[in-house]
């Protein structure tokens, strides 16, 4: 039974001032993911349950204007993709429970369940942990790299005034906006063009998830749901 600790956890020391630094979510750095980052359970099988994945949730799907990838579950642990799971925290069904030490994001629902999937968190220097709120959500979202972030890879520059949403965009078919307080915090649950980063620390703080699960969070989630990053 997967079992969360109700250890209540606030802001990471600086990590309000990080937020409005990055402004926006990052596409991996040009060094690439770095394997010592990652989470050691995103090396293994993650998974406690043997029951195949239904190759079907990760069929290509047409959304929009654009047709998203089938992803080859095979090319996963089982743990890292969606599954219903027993769940024994005492967050209320509507919860977003983000656990960077799997990496995992837990849907919660009712009767003591939740929909688990597997998440890229921050790299090392960008991870946080705190209570938030999901105030805004998004289909294909537009992404602006801040000036930080350029400077760090000047071959963003030609979207310093934003790069309008599809297949090319690092934010995915879905995003999620997390604010502290009644402010964006710049942090954001959002799809990915990069699969490949699914269950490792590659992002500048934000949630990465396959495009085909942000899809199924997104319809699930209601605005003002709060989220817990542990």
């Amino acid at each position: 039974m997967i079992l969360l600790s109700r250890i209540r956890t606030a802001m990471a020391p600086g990590a309000a001032c990080l937020a409005l630094a990055l402004g926006a979510c990052a596409p991996t750095e040009p060094a690439g993911l770095v394997q010592a980052e990652s989470p050691e359970a995103a090396r293994l099988s993650l998974s406690p349950e043997t029951e195949p994945v239904d190759p079907a949730l990760y069929a290509a799907r047409p959304d929009g204007a654009w047709t998203i990838p089938a992803i080859d579950v095979g090319r996963f642990p089982p743990g890292l993709l969606r599954h219903t799971v027993p769940y024994a925290g005492a967050e209320a069904p509507g919860t977003i429970v983000i656990d960077t030490k799997g990496p995992f994001l837990y849907y919660v629902e009712p009767g003591g369940q939740a929909i688990r999937y597997g998440i890229a968190i921050g790299r090392e220097g960008f991870g946080w942990t705190g209570e938030g709120r999901i105030a805004r959500t998004a289909r294909w979202p537009g992404w602006t790299p801040p000036p930080e972030m350029i400077a760090r890879d000047p071959s963003l520059r030609p979207w310093a005034g934003g790069m309008p949403g599809g297949p090319r965009n690092p934010l995915g078919a879905r995003a999620l906006y997390i604010y502290f307080g009644g402010a964006d915090s710049g942090f954001r649950i959002h799809g990915t063009n990069q699969p490949g980063s699914i269950g490792w620390a590659a992002s500048s703080g934000c949630f990465r998830m396959l495009n085909q699960d942000v899809i199924d969070l997104y319809d699930r989630v209601r605005l003002g749901a709060p989220v817990r990053v542990i």
